[in-house]
């Protein structure tokens, strides 16, 4: 049989409405109250129907996670690990995370059934999808947190990756092995990440007095595997070939793994790699790839507390908040 509200606050000496505050985080209660009605919530063990909190507090307890199916559907684990860190974070609130997924379309008509109900206090939407979704988000007036993406318009509350600093280590890394003819290969060139982390490169280039255009490939219509090798297999056509390769991303430094294998040249003996994310394969390639690491997890976490602040209405100002990344050695690169 479960606890009810009337047996917590019998043991702890409180009203139920005491106890009803306390649940829902008011103000107007004595602290030593709240930590002894905390206490007994504990000791017994006290799980609130969620129902019966809406009602009081007027909100849902739940936060929405958008992602495109493009994103949802790729093989590779980067979103998962971000909306793992949104999930792991807003258990510590008692908040739920929903997640769905939109098409590329945009159409009012397929909104996310959450969004139409008004069943999420706030929205955490993931990676690159089409504007529109965005600006209708906005317009119904929710809190919405950006990740890994920012549109060309408008303001936004967002959690980036440091990803021009962490391409311009990455570049520097292979800068102090001795390489200077250095390529650089990436796609989806409308991606804010990706042109940051093209930016970092060429700062990085240019600190160095150093250009090698020959050996940039940004055409990939995406940044998978598929295209990591097709943008390879351009670089490797050349006369002349450069001594490493920064891949925009861990899946298109795969690409490159593949294309250098099937030309005969082994990697980092010929040609060395560095790639970026730290996805969970590069640690387990032939040989293991140097790698830029996001802290997925972190941001994740981080875009939580974000739209919380929003919903309570503890911030006003738009805010953006970078995360940086960590160079992860492995054996893809070798000294010149």
């Amino acid at each position: 049989m479960s606890i009810t509200i009337k047996e917590v606050a019998e043991k702890a000496g409180v009203s139920q409405s005491t106890v009803s505050l306390v649940l829902n985080n008011k103000k107007s209660v004595r602290e030593s109250t709240r930590e002894k009605v905390l206490q007994v919530i504990k000791e017994m063990d006290f799980h609130p129907r969620r129902s019966a909190r809406t009602l009081a507090s007027r909100k849902t307890g739940n936060i929405g996670f958008v992602i495109s199916d493009a994103h949802f559907t790729r093989a590779e684990p980067f979103y998962t690990r971000i909306f793992l860190g949104c999930e792991f974070e807003a258990r510590k609130f008692d908040y739920y995370i929903l997640l769905t997924s939109v098409e590329n379309t945009f159409s009012r008509r397929n909104m996310p059934r959450f969004l139409k109900e008004g069943n999420v206090d706030g929205v955490i939407a993931a990676g690159s999808m089409n504007n529109h979704w965005l600006y209708e988000m906005k317009k119904m007036g929710i809190p919405v947190v950006l990740i890994d993406y920012y549109p060309p318009k408008q303001k936004w509350p967002c959690v980036l990756i440091d990803n021009a600093d962490g391409a311009r280590e990455a570049v520097h890394y292979l800068q102090k092995l001795g390489h200077t003819q250095i390529a650089f290969i990436g796609g989806s060139a409308y991606h804010p990440s990706i042109q940051e982390r093209f930016r970092g490169y060429m700062l990085a280039m240019g600190e160095n007095g150093l250009k090698h255009p020959e050996w940039i490939v940004r055409d990939e219509e995406e940044t998978r595997v598929e295209d990591g090798y097709h943008a390879t297999q351009k670089i490797l056509s050349r006369n002349t070939l450069p001594t490493a390769i920064f891949a925009a991303n861990d899946a298109m430094a795969l690409g490159a793994l593949k294309a250098i294998r099937e030309k005969g040249l082994k990697v980092p003996d010929d040609i060395s790699i560095v790639g970026f994310d730290n996805i969970e394969v590069t640690n387990h390639t032939l040989p293991p790839l140097t790698t830029m690491s996001v802290r997925m997890e972190e941001m994740g976490a981080k875009a939580v507390t974000m739209v919380r602040d929003i919903i309570d209405g503890k911030k006003s100002l738009q805010e953006k908040i970078l995360v940086p990344v960590d160079l992860v050695e492995r054996k893809s690169c070798r000294r010149i």
